[in-house]
């Protein structure tokens, strides 16, 4: 089979899978909220309610468009799209599972490894705040034009901190392929056991990188009506709720591949699984670990409440960003203390 052909096949199943996560992740998220807070949740649409996700998005796209005749019409429009892009082309350097050999030809469960994979995550992450920035401003609205710059300020700053991490990660592994960096851990500890601080930090910042609570000071209702969505309506507005659950998959996945094994798993060359029976499970672990930080940044949401923005902003500045430094000089001084660097 064509190359091409097998790539369009693996991006079009990792596209549609991410957007069926994503749709249900609105829904698993009612339904965690309904468990903290004692109540059922969604429960109408369809057997156990399972049906709500498809009757909320028929209902975004049968509203009605607005668009405010005060604002700038093409960015008005180009800004939702700009997130819902940037937020889907995440995961084309996410290994999702080990290759599949079928009919003597092998697959990678990978859209493409690329060997600066950790830069062009983080690149296609900084585009994505032009999206909330050029919504916010072409909506014409005081409340959406602070939320957007609330939320520019916010990713900016933490992206700091989380590209510190990243540092100190990419010292102990010595390499930006995220294939290789999750191929290293079944061969050795998790990166969790080498890289504890730096885990933590990229944890709480992918929080605010998502603007998901405590860190959706760009959508705070009490003080700026809905934030920088305010003036959107029907799918536009639909587009960048979506791609918050898109932001939230693919940082999930992210955080298992650094830190948690990606898709491998404790004693997997032990239980006699071969071929593509291993990649089979490896990819099921996968998407375990994944759905298990999905219900992580929900049970965070319903459980902290949202930070001042000054407490915000001090965290990332005066806590994670000394504390990242600090982890770059203790990785590089453990390097050195165990010969893995010359000095």
């Amino acid at each position: 089979m064509d190359p091409l052909i097998i790539k369009a096949i693996i991006a079009g199943s990792v596209f549609g899978i991410t957007l069926l996560v994503a749709t249900y992740s609105t829904y698993a998220e009612r339904k965690v909220a309904a468990v903290m807070q004692d109540r059922v949740g969604p429960n109408r649409a369809g057997p156990f309610g399972l049906l709500q996700p498809l009757a909320d998005a028929v209902k975004m796209f049968m509203k009605e468009e607005l668009i405010p005749s005060v604002s700038n019409k093409w960015l008005f429009i180009a800004g939702p799209c700009i997130a819902m892009l940037t937020a889907c082309m995440t995961g084309a350097v996410i290994p999702w599972g080990g290759p599949l050999t079928i009919g003597g030809q092998t697959f990678d469960l990978q859209v493409t490894d690329l060997n600066i994979g950790i830069l062009y995550l983080f690149g296609v992450v900084s585009l994505g705040v032009y999206g909330i920035m050029i919504g916010g401003w072409a909506s014409n609205n005081k409340f959406s034009l602070i939320g957007a710059i609330r939320a520019s300020s916010q990713m900016i700053s933490y992206e700091i901190a989380m590209g510190l991490a990243i540092v100190a990660l990419v010292m102990t592994t010595g390499t930006l392929s995220l294939k290789e960096i999750v191929m290293q851990q079944d061969a050795s500890f998790a990166n969790i056991v080498y890289q504890p601080l730096g885990c933590l930090i990229f944890i709480i910042c992918a929080f605010a990188e998502t603007n998901r609570a405590p860190f959706d000071l760009p959508e705070c209702e009490t003080e700026l009506i809905g934030g920088y969505h305010t003036e959107y309506s029907a799918m536009k507005m639909g587009f960048y709720l979506f791609a918050e659950y898109i932001n939230m998959f693919i940082s999930s996945a992210v955080i298992a591949c650094f830190y948690f094994g990606g898709y491998n798993f404790p004693f997997q060359h032990e239980l006699g699984l071969e071929g593509n029976m291993l990649s089979i499970v490896q990819t099921i672990v996968m998407f375990g670990k994944v759905f298990f930080f999905i219900f992580f940044f929900m049970w965070v949401r319903w459980t902290i409440p949202r930070f001042r923005y000054d407490q915000l902003m001090n965290l990332g500045w005066k806590v994670l960003l000394p504390l990242a430094l600090l982890n770059i000089f203790i990785t590089g001084l453990t390097m050195w203390g165990f010969g893995k660097i010359g000095m």
